[in-house]
């Protein structure tokens, strides 16, 4: 599915755009690279209620950065060891490690799983030609 084929995503010439919201409703996966286009990684949105926790699972070759946006999780690792991540935590996962996630609270919890593999491509940012590249405020 295109990005175009989602309501509420806008696209243009090399990029997408889109709320949480555009990509599905409900408590569940928003699958957000297939939303947004995305081709160098998997990525999702997971909307997880009160009360719910997902099985163990871990993966064959893919390392997963989790972040919390809103609510709490607790992520259980094969070990046995527990993590409580709130809002604005992250969690990086090796492929090979068994989680499992829970919901630690009282409201939906929200957060994005990203996964790859092959390692990290390095700086690669360029300034276009005529640009100066610099940090501005907004609206100066």
């Amino acid at each position: 599915m295109e990005a175009s084929e989602h309501p509420g995503v806008s696209t243009g010439d090399g990029y997408a755009v889109g709320h949480l919201d555009a990509l599905g409703d409900g408590p569940g996966f928003r699958k957000v690279r297939k939303g947004l286009g995305v081709t160098a990684f998997g990525v999702n949105a997971i909307v997880m209620p009160p009360g719910i926790e997902s099985g163990f699972h871990y993966h064959d070759v893919q390392e997963e950065l989790y972040f919390v946006h809103r609510g709490a999780i607790e992520m259980e690792f094969g070990d046995g060891s527990v993590e409580r991540l709130g809002e604005g935590s992250f969690a990086r996962v090796d492929a090979a490690t068994a989680r499992k996630i829970r919901n630690a609270g009282d409201v939906d919890a929200v957060y994005l799983c990203v996964g790859g593999k092959d390692g990290y491509v390095g700086r690669d940012g360029r300034t276009p030609e005529g640009e100066e590249q610099r940090v501005k405020p907004i609206g100066g």
